[in-house]
């Protein structure tokens, strides 16, 4: 029987191998600037021999100001456009390899140190700090600076910025977008009621709440080629009493299917530091198949994924179109060879590497 996992899929017209995508993974090794450095280069180039279906880049912000950290990757001018270019086509020249990116804003949760500096709030008088956007100004930390919160100017400036990202990525030749929705970033932050405290057309209920992530994703498909298809990753739940949850992100998926969106990407969590999470194996499953199930949207998947047999049933059972590997690719590069020899499926494998193919393996490259 043949693997599902292994099996191609289409998104408009781009179709994908199989159904492994490695998900978007922030390096915090940009610059300083938000311009693409060496890192990338190696970082990118070995997942793109991977043999996944898929390779989304890590959340790359749309101006500056929307950046996690001051070494967040960017894409908002000439130079960050140029520097990403470089590494892009480098990694196309040797792996044909669809590719996307992850177009992001951070919102109140940006002017952060690096994960392994302890990822704390950077103040605005400190030398790499800033202040910060928000839909209401209500930090993510108690201790942190009050964030700006964004008038009409600014929710007007935030939407072209993804516009004029999504153009950039066009002219990169990305195969694929996805606007980021997730994780207690700005879209999200929009979306729950626990971080937006606005009273006027985009607070207060459901439908005020999703009108400006809505306005984002309708602007950048206008703009976004036709045959190419758009993901949306969002937290389904933010894990906290009173705040966003799954009842919601069906309504909102489905708002978003309605304006044209091809892909959902579920995931869950970031938004606050008193959410409660029980974590294990294929712990968000469960939100992308009730999501997919009422919307009828092909969905991603994510989450203590780390086993070929784990990812098949995910599939099998129809609790996801396509799965996504992050940290999994991150200890295992070649996590998409291995799951094919367990499953029997087939992956591409560039001609350099073709004589690592095991012996009793010798359809695994196809």
């Amino acid at each position: 029987m043949a693997s599902r996992l292994f099996e191609p899929v289409k998104w408009r017209e781009l179709e994908l191998p199989n159904r492994v995508v490695i998900a978007p993974m922030c390096q915090y090794s940009a610059d300083g600037n938000g311009a693409a450095t060496d890192w990338h280069l190696l970082h990118l180039g070995q997942l793109a021999l991977s043999g996944a279906g898929l390779l989304i880049l890590e959340a790359t912000a749309v101006e500056p100001d929307g950046r996690i950290s001051p070494d967040d990757l960017g894409l908002w001018d000439d130079r960050t456009e140029a520097a990403l270019k470089r590494v892009i086509d480098s990694v196309r020249r040797y792996s044909p390899m669809p590719l996307g990116i992850q177009l992001a804003h951070a919102g109140r949760k940006a002017s952060t140190r690096v994960p392994w500096e302890g990822g704390h709030h950077i103040r605005p008088d400190e030398p790499t700090g800033w202040r910060t956007w928000a839909p209401s100004p209500v930090g993510f930390m108690h201790s942190d600076v009050e964030p700006q919160e964004l008038d009409e100017a600014g929710l007007a400036r935030v939407r072209d910025a993804f516009v004029e990202a999504a153009r950039r990525s066009e002219r990169l030749g990305f195969d694929m977008i996805e606007v980021h929705a997730a994780h207690g970033y700005l879209l999200h932050q929009f979306l729950s009621p626990l971080s937006n405290r606005r009273e006027d057309a985009y607070g207060g209920s459901l439908e005020n709440r999703m009108r400006f992530p809505l306005e984002v994703f309708e602007a950048v498909r206008a703009v976004w080629p036709a045959h190419k298809p758009i993901s949306v990753r969002i937290s389904a739940t933010d894990w906290v009493e009173g705040g966003w949850d799954l009842e919601q992100s069906v309504v909102f998926a489905q708002a978003l299917k309605e304006l044209g969106l091809d892909v959902i990407h579920v995931s869950t969590g970031g938004l606050s530091p008193e959410q409660k999470i029980t974590v294990g194996a294929g712990y968000q499953t469960a939100f992308a198949e009730r999501i997919r199930r009422e919307t009828g949207l092909l969905t991603i998947t994510v989450g203590l994924i780390t086993e070929a047999h784990q990812a098949e049933h995910i599939l099998v059972s129809g609790q996801a179109d396509m799965v996504g590997i992050a940290r999994a690719a991150l200890y295992d590069p070649r996590w998409p060879w291995h799951a094919a020899a367990e499953l029997g499926g087939k992956v591409h494998a560039p001609n350099q590497y073709l004589r690592s193919q095991p012996r009793h393996l010798k359809d695994l490259f196809g």
